[in-house]
């Protein structure tokens, strides 16, 4: 009964962080500014990769190879939102667009 309930739950955050990811991939492809492009895959990144991680945890149990996938996450938590807020910076000083896009948006 145990691992019954065990794969319900990994299959159903499997199945949450795939959703998320595609959630972002169409994200992605829907919005035509970079920001908001680098918004979606950013928030896609973080919440899927947390659910897949999860799921990992949940199918190894508790062991070596569930703390090594919460090291990954960890590890993920910590660049990505760093790596996007880095990027979004280059595209505001390089993209001479930035304000009338930002205008667009604020109406």
């Amino acid at each position: 009964m145990l691992e019954w309930l065990r794969f319900i739950l990994f299959t159903v955050l499997l199945a949450l962080g795939a959703m998320f990811m595609l959630n972002a991939v169409i994200g992605v492809n829907r919005f035509g500014f970079s920001l908001n492009r680098l918004h979606a895959a950013s928030i896609g990144d973080t919440m899927g990769i947390l659910c897949v991680v999860l799921a990992c945890v949940v199918k190894a149990g508790f062991s070596v190879v569930s703390l090594k996938c919460l090291m990954v996450y960890l590890f993920m938590l910590l660049t990505c939102p760093m790596s996007g807020h880095l990027i979004s910076l280059l595209i505001y000083r390089t993209d001479r667009n930035v304000s009338s896009e930002a205008k667009k948006w604020k109406q």
